[in-house]
Formats: structure tokens, C-alpha cells, sequence
């Protein structure tokens, strides 16, 4: 059961990561709170943790294909 959660978690983390990355919805999130300022470092956040949670989901498919 704990390879399902693991699984689960990558895969939704790995969603939003991509909505954030790849679509503007933070961005126009971020400018409509006001905190506009910080549109420029969210590459240096949001792209690291891509890689995270694909790595989790590769993780959880690997650890269930070997059990």
C-alpha cells in the first residue's frame, strides 16, 4: 500500500509542477496577489522540483515493478 501512496503523491506532484511550469496560472496568480517581484525566481524553484517528483514517480513505478 505505501508504493500506491508514493505513487499517487509523484503523480499529483508532478501535475502541479507541470500547470505551474508550463501554463502561466502562477504566474497571473502571483501578479493578482501582488507579488509580481518574484515571477523571475520560479524558474529557480519550480524546475528543481519537477525533476523531484519525477524522480518520486520513477521511484514508486520502479519499487513496484521489483515487489
Amino acid at each position: 500500500m505505501a508504493d500506491n501512496r508514493l505513487l499517487k503523491k509523484g503523480l499529483i506532484g508532478t501535475a502541479v509542477m507541470a500547470l505551474c511550469c508550463f501554463t502561466p496560472i502562477l504566474v497571473i496568480l502571483l501578479t493578482t496577489v501582488g507579488l509580481s517581484a518574484i515571477i523571475g525566481y520560479l524558474d529557480i524553484v519550480l524546475l528543481p522540483a519537477l525533476g523531484i517528483f519525477i524522480l518520486i514517480t520513477f521511484y514508486a513505478l520502479w519499487k513496484r515493478r521489483v515487489a
